[in-house]
C-alpha cells in the first residue's frame, strides 16, 4: 500500500495559509503609536467615566442655581363670604406675580457649591484615570498579540521538527531499526507539539479579538502588527525617594479621593447650615376681583424665615453624611498606602527587567545562537541531524528576550499612569 509523506511543508503551508487570513482580516501592519491613538475616541470606558463627568458638572450647576431668582405665577379661581351674611357668596378670584431670590442664607448655599466643584474635580481625575487605565490595556493586548505571534511560530516549528522525526521513525520502523514502542513514543511528542501549535493558533486569534475589542473595534480583527522599538525602555529611573512626593501630588487617583473628601466635608458643613435663617426678597404684582384695604395690586419685601425645629430631619443627615467623610477620609489613607506599594513593586520590577531579566535573555540568546552555529556545522558535515531543535530554541529565546521588554515597556507606562505625569518631566525639574 502507498504511504503518503506529507513532511513538514504540509504545516508551513497550513501556517502561511494562516498567516494569510489574519493579515487580509486587518490590512496593513498596525503599530503601537496608531494603536495608542485610540485612547481618546470613544469607548465604553471612557464613556461611563465622561457621564461622570458630565453628571457633577451638572450637579454643580445645580447647586449654584439655588440662589438664582424665582418667578411663579398664580392663578386663583374662588369664592368667599364674608360675616354677618355668611350666605351670599361672590367671587374672590385673584392672579399674582411672584419673584423671589435668596440674599444670604449662612453658608448653606455657598457649601453646596463648593462640594459640587471638588466632585466635579474628583469626576475629572478619574476621567484621567480612566485614559490612562485605556492606554495601558492597549499596550497590554498589543503586547499579548505580538507574543501570540511569537509563540506560534515557535511551536509551529517545533511541531515540524517533530514531525519530520515521526516520519523518519515510519520509514525506521518499516525497516525493523526500531520497535514499536519507540514509534508509539515519537508519534506521542508529535502528537502533543501539535495540540499546543493549535492552541497557539488559536491564542493568536482571541488574542486579536481582545485587542479589537479594546481599540472599540469589535469583530474586526488587525491584521500583522509592527513589533514597537521600545527605546524608551533604556531610560535610567530617577531615585526611588525623589519620586514619593511627586506620586503623592499627582496621582490621578489620591487627586480624585482628596475631592471627594473635600466634597464631603462641605456638603456636611452645608447640612449643618440648614439650621439658620434664610433671608429672601420678595417682589409682587397682582390683580383681585374683589378689593380689600390689605390687598395691593404691587408690593415688596424682605422675608427672614428661621426653622425653630425640624425634628431628627437635620440631625440624621449630618450624621450620615459625617460617616461618609470619616469613610472618604479612611479610604484616601488605605489609597495612599496601596498607591505607594504598588509603586514601589512596580518600581522594583523596572529594575529586576533592565538588568538581571535582560542579561537573563541576552545569555540564552547567545547560548542559542551558539548552539545553533554549532548545529548547522555539524549538520553540514552530516554528523548530527538538529539543527531543526536548535532554530526552535533561537525562537524561543527571541520570544523569551521580547517578553522582557514589552514587561518592561508596560511598567514604564504603570509608573507613569502612577504619577499622572511622564518620568522625563521629573527628570528635568531634577536639572
Amino acid at each position: 500500500m502507498m504511504r503518503f509523506c506529507f513532511g513538514p511543508w504540509l504545516y508551513l503551508a497550513i501556517g502561511l495559509t494562516i498567516a494569510a487570513t489574519v493579515q487580509a482580516e486587518g490590512g496593513k501592519p498596525l503599530t503601537l503609536e496608531a494603536a495608542l491613538a485610540t485612547v481618546e475616541a470613544a469607548h465604553p470606558d471612557l464613556q461611563i467615566a465622561m457621564a461622570d463627568r458630565d453628571a457633577a458638572i451638572a450637579e454643580r450647576d445645580i447647586a449654584a442655581s439655588r440662589t438664582d431668582v424665582s418667578l411663579n405665577f398664580e392663578g386663583i379661581l374662588r369664592n368667599g363670604a364674608q360675616k354677618p351674611n355668611m350666605d351670599n357668596y361672590i367671587p374672590d378670584n385673584s392672579v399674582r406675580l411672584i419673584a423671589r431670590k435668596t440674599l444670604y442664607d449662612f453658608g448653606r448655599s455657598s457649601a453646596a457649591e463648593e462640594a459640587a466643584t471638588y466632585e466635579l474635580n474628583a469626576r475629572e481625575s478619574e476621567l484621567i484615570t480612566a485614559r490612562e487605565r485605556r492606554r495601558l490595556d492597549v499596550m497590554a493586548r498589543f503586547f499579548d498579540v505580538l507574543l501570540a505571534d511569537m509563540q506560534y511560530t515557535a511551536d509551529n516549528e517545533m511541531m515540524s521538527i517533530l514531525y519530520v522525526g515521526f516520519d523518519h521513525g515510519r520509514d525506521n520502523f518499516a525497516a525493523g531499526k526500531i520497535s514499536a514502542v519507540e514509534l508509539a513514543a515519537l508519534e506521542s511528542r508529535f502528537q502533543d507539539a501539535m495540540l499546543k501549535r493549535n492552541a497557539s493558533q488559536q491564542r493568536q486569534r482571541i488574542s486579536r479579538a481582545l485587542l479589537a475589542n479594546t481599540l472599540n473595534r469589535p469583530g474586526d480583527l488587525p491584521g500583522d502588527l509592527e513589533d514597537p522599538k521600545l527605546e524608551s525602555n533604556n531610560r535610567k529611573l530617577p531615585d526611588y525617594e525623589t519620586l514619593i512626593p511627586d506620586l503623592l501630588a499627582n496621582n490621578p487617583h489620591i487627586k480624585s479621593q482628596q475631592e471627594l473628601l473635600a466634597a464631603s466635608q462641605k456638603r456636611l458643613e452645608s447640612l449643618r447650615a440648614d439650621k439658620r435663617p434664610t433671608l429672601d426678597a420678595e417682589l409682587q404684582a397682582g390683580d383681585y376681583s374683589r378689593s380689600a384695604l390689605t390687598r395691593d395690586n404691587a408690593s415688596a419685601g424682605l422675608i427672614l424665615s428661621w426653622p425653630l425645629w425640624q425634628g431628627n430631619r437635620s440631625d440624621s443627615r449630618v450624621a450620615k453624611e459625617y460617616a461618609l467623610s470619616s469613610k472618604a477620609q479612611a479610604t484616601l489613607d488605605k489609597l495612599k498606602m496601596d498607591t505607594t506599594e504598588s509603586f514601589l513593586e512596580t518600581y522594583l520590577q523596572i529594575q529586576q527587567l533592565q538588568s538581571a531579566g535582560r542579561s537573563s535573555a541576552m545569555k540564552k540568546i547567545e547560548h542559542n545562537d551558539l548552539m545553533l552555529e554549532r548545529s548547522r556545522g555539524l549538520y553540514e558535515m552530516e554528523l548530527r541531524s538538529d539543527m531543526g531543535t536548535a532554530m526552535a530554541d533561537t525562537v524561543e529565546s527571541t520570544l523569551r528576550s521580547r517578553r522582557n521588554e514589552y514587561q518592561l515597556a508596560l511598567a514604564f507606562a504603570r509608573i507613569e499612569a502612577m504619577m499622572g505625569k511622564p518620568l522625563e518631566a521629573k527628570m528635568i525639574s531634577k536639572k
